[in-house]
């Protein structure tokens, strides 16, 4: 199933797409039909410029989601979490599905509504995602901040395009679970929610504003595709560190250019960003308790065991023997 729309500042996605399925909505919910799967999408509005849509559902058949930007300027935010157990595949630039997500099946995405982008969901499996739509003087006064870093005066600011990425630690993917447990037909339940939104945009917002202080590099649909395949490629063989030169040249970017994005999208170097994602999948591996920590290290392209087993306990605390048992 393919719904695809234009990001106008008044369209509305559960309106839209009732019609598209052909359900209704009532109070704010839409049961998702028999026919189509199981499950509701629910939107609950805090006021003319802060909403969230909660959608928790399983369906028949893959649903591809198409958003198109409307040309008629991006004064919304959009923040994306999603936790899901199954990969997420996403692209902005209707190019061939990149899968966004490894071992760790989640990403929290912060967006301008001026960028295009196609997310594809798999059938059969649940989905669970959360969309914080929300205007940046509404957000600029909810974060009070004096003096934001480049981050976040990009994102309150007037007319920007922008793309962030943030992982989502375990805060974040508790919290989204007790939200989609909310009974709500208690009569406080709209303000309940109310705070835990507010919650859930701290905990993204906090992890943006330590990042670096730097100058902010424009972004285009074309680019974020790229930078998605970029990253695919470097997650890709975990045990080859990845090469700029050769990244640069699939990116169709120069280095400097590739460098600068990457970072500021990822909030990483493209290398750290690599040795993390491999730490994680060594951590991965070790709790499993199928391969010894020589086998892991191997696997993860390291000769050198003393390595290996000193760069693991940076990233956890503790020597890689001594994580298998934890």
């Amino acid at each position: 199933m393919i719904f695809s729309f234009s990001a106008t500042p008044e369209f509305d996605f559960m309106t839209y797409f009732a019609r598209h399925i052909q359900a209704t909505v009532q109070n704010g919910l839409l049961v998702i039909p028999d026919h189509i799967g199981d499950g509701y999408i629910r939107k609950l509005v805090f006021g003319p410029d802060f909403k969230i849509t909660i959608h928790r559902y399983v369906l028949r058949e893959d649903l591809v989601i198409k958003r198109q930007t409307s040309g008629l300027g991006n004064d919304l935010i959009t923040v994306f979490f999603y936790s899901n157990e199954q990969a997420l595949e996403i692209t902005f630039n209707d190019e061939p599905h990149v899968q966004f997500s490894h071992r760790d099946e989640s990403a929290i995405q912060v967006t301008s509504n001026d960028l295009s982008s196609t997310i594809r969901f798999p059938a059969h499996q649940l989905i669970h995602y959360v969309v914080v739509a929300i205007k940046p003087p509404r957000l600029k006064d909810l974060l009070a901040v004096s003096e934001p870093n480049s981050v976040l005066q990009t994102i309150t600011g007037s007319g920007n395009s922008f793309l962030f990425f943030e992982s989502m630690a375990a805060e974040t993917k508790l919290l989204l679970k007790n939200m989609a447990a909310i009974d709500m037909n208690d009569r406080l339940s709209n303000f309940y929610m109310q705070i835990k939104v507010q919650e859930l945009l701290y905990l993204v917002f906090h992890k943006l504003s330590l990042r670096e202080n730097a100058a902010h590099q424009t972004i285009n649909s074309a680019d974020a595709e790229r930078l998605l395949s970029i990253r695919n490629e470097i997650i890709s063989d975990l045990s080859v560190p990845p090469v700029i030169r050769e990244l640069a040249q699939v990116a169709a970017m120069s280095e400097t250019k590739l460098k600068q994005l990457f970072k500021q999208t990822f909030g990483s170097t493209i290398y750290n960003y690599y040795q993390q994602a491999r730490m994680e999948e060594a951590a991965f591996l070790l709790k499993q308790g199928k391969h010894s920590v020589g086998e892991v290290g191997y696997e993860l392209g390291f000769s050198n065991l003393s390595h290996f087993s000193r760069i693991f306990e940076k990233h956890y605390g503790l020597n890689p023997k001594r994580y298998s048992y934890s």
